[in-house]
């Protein structure tokens, strides 16, 4: 006979998931309805007014996936691109390489756009190539947890629109943490996850079209190649109206965490709870700078969820995160691509972003070192 699993609970700091609310993990313990109760299509139906308020936007069609953030990610592209369209992606992390290389398995002519890790993309460069190509969605990323870059969103839209195309934003590891407008900023497909600044378990990815992109979607001549993500099909179980017909099995006591972690959301307001980001990091960078850890990103550039933090010279990080780990139950991040084994991705977000932790994670740091 198997014992049930118990884990030790432990402080969630790296680049997510994070640790949750009581409120939350009480809502994901509730008894669970039938996915096509009427109760819980209610509770559906509020879900997606509080994302429509949490992403900025109007767009009816905001909902959350039934999966992770990378099934946002593979939904915005699925339903977008048929084979041979031209997709322009400005890559400066990990997830710009992914949207990019998702959008090669989908059959696209993908352009790749370069910037250096730890910088935000060049507009005019971006706007060089848009004209030059002319493509069907340009893809960016909002958040990018790879490298803590906070990319600015003012201007996109007019370079997406201005040249026929659509523009996707990633943003997995800013909604909740960070100003996100969709309408304000002409996004006309967007995805997060909910692991992170929601303070939610992973499992759903929210993700928000624009009446431009349900209409370009209308037009596609081919099938959508998945039946799971497949726009048409999800409407038919989330959209509007009160005939709703069966597409999938919802993971109805995630939707009830869902719902709570967005109440908790608004309950404080998108605007502190952006300053509460600002501040914890802030506070960490102040107190982890006399250990000799240097932020990557410029201070105009950083996601205040996600602090990249360079390592003291000499100092083995892998080892150091173990000791944090077994020694503190501190979990943090090691670096990725071009900066795997020198940096640190510390994630101070929704309910962990506190002075509280901050200091506590810069103390747990010193003891390890």
């Amino acid at each position: 006979m198997t014992n049930a699993f118990f884990p030790t609970e432990k402080l969630l700091l790296g680049p997510g998931p994070s640790n949750v609310s009581p409120r939350v993990l009480a809502a994901l313990g509730m008894p669970p309805l039938g996915h096509l109760d009427p109760d819980f299509i209610e509770l559906m139906e509020e879900v997606k007014v509080l994302l429509r308020q949490v992403f900025g936007t109007q767009n009816e069609v905001t909902f959350p996936v039934s999966g992770t953030g990378s099934a946002g990610m593979e939904f915005t592209l699925v339903n977008w691109i048929e084979p041979g369209d031209r997709v322009l992606v400005a890559i400066n992390g990990v997830f710009g390489t992914r949207l990019a290389n998702l959008a090669d398995r989908l059959g696209a002519q993908t352009t790749r756009l370069e910037f250096p890790w730890g910088d935000v993309i060049d507009k005019n460069q971006l706007a060089q190539k848009a004209e030059d190509i002319k493509p069907k969605i340009i893809c960016v990323v909002n958040g990018e947890t790879s490298t803590g870059v906070y990319q600015p969103m003012d201007g996109l839209a007019e370079i997406a629109h201005d040249n026929g195309a659509l523009l996707l934003a990633d943003c997995v590891t800013s909604l909740g943490g960070m100003p996100v407008n969709l309408d304000a900023w002409g996004v006309d497909l967007a995805y997060s996850g909910t692991q992170k600044c929601l303070s939610c378990p992973p499992g759903l990815a929210p993700v928000s079209v624009s009446p431009r992109a349900v209409e370009v979607f209308h037009q596609r001549k081919t099938p959508v190649p998945s039946f799971y993500l497949d726009l048409g099909e999800i409407l038919k179980y989330v959209g509007t109206g009160q005939k709703r017909a069966y597409h999938h099995t919802a993971p109805v006591n995630m939707i009830f965490g869902l719902h709570a972690a967005l109440c908790e959301v608004m309950e404080e307001g998108i605007p502190a709870r952006i300053e509460r980001h600002r501040q914890a990091a802030a506070r960490l960078i102040t107190k982890v700078l006399p250990l000799g850890f240097e932020p990557v990103v410029k201070a105009e550039n950083r996601l205040y969820p996600l602090t990249t933090l360079r390592l003291p010279e000499g100092a083995d990080e892998a080892a150091l995160r173990v000791r944090l780990l077994h020694e503190h139950r501190v979990e943090v991040g090691g670096g990725l691509g071009p900066f795997a084994g020198t940096v640190w991705r510390c994630g101070l977000m929704g309910v962990n972003a506190t002075i509280r932790n901050a200091d506590t994670l810069a103390s747990c740091i010193a003891d390890v070192l």
